[in-house]
């Protein structure tokens, strides 16, 4: 199944059993803490300073932590600074799997199109001009547009959504 299907939380980290169950994400940015009491402890001191802790959460476990505070100084006034963020490993080695497999079935789509326009257009083949096209035509312009375009659902899917709350 896919990791984007899933369900995800994204809520702060604000109790030390919630903090507990982080440790092992935080271990694998920070590997010098030696225990998930190390690090519920480090959390107090730190949360006491203003350190807060947010998790994205999937299945009961955390799968993304990320470590802030609020600070203000001359230079930027009040702005947010991020101690620590970390994606559980085998999260990030998904992701990049499935990106790889989307890239690949755009690549073979302008492959095959241009296979069935040669055939049908040129009565002839040629496999290195089948290959440019295909880059040329339909990869280049899906990774210039798919960032964009994910932007524009995203925002108007939370547009409808919010006019459903109202």
């Amino acid at each position: 199944m896919s990791v984007i299907a899933e369900s995800v939380d994204l809520h702060p980290v604000e109790d030390e059993t919630a903090v507990a169950a982080c440790w092992p994400l935080m271990r694998q940015l920070r590997p010098h803490l030696e225990s998930e009491a190390e690090f519920v402890t480090r959390w107090r001191f730190q949360a006491a300073a203003g350190y807060r802790l947010v998790a994205l959460w999937r299945g009961g476990r955390p799968v993304a932590l990320a470590g802030f505070r609020v600070q203000e100084n001359l230079v930027y006034g009040p702005h947010l600074y991020v101690d620590d963020l970390v994606t559980d490993e085998a999260e990030r080695s998904e992701r990049l799997w499935e990106g790889l497999i989307a890239t690949a079935r755009i690549l073979l789509l302008g492959l095959v199109m241009d296979g069935i326009y040669q055939a049908t257009v040129l009565k002839t083949f040629y496999p290195g001009e089948m290959v440019i096209i295909a880059i040329l035509l339909a990869f280049i312009p899906y990774l210039l547009l798919r960032g964009p375009i994910a932007r524009i659902a995203r925002w108007w899917l939370a547009r409808k959504s919010a006019g459903r709350a109202l």
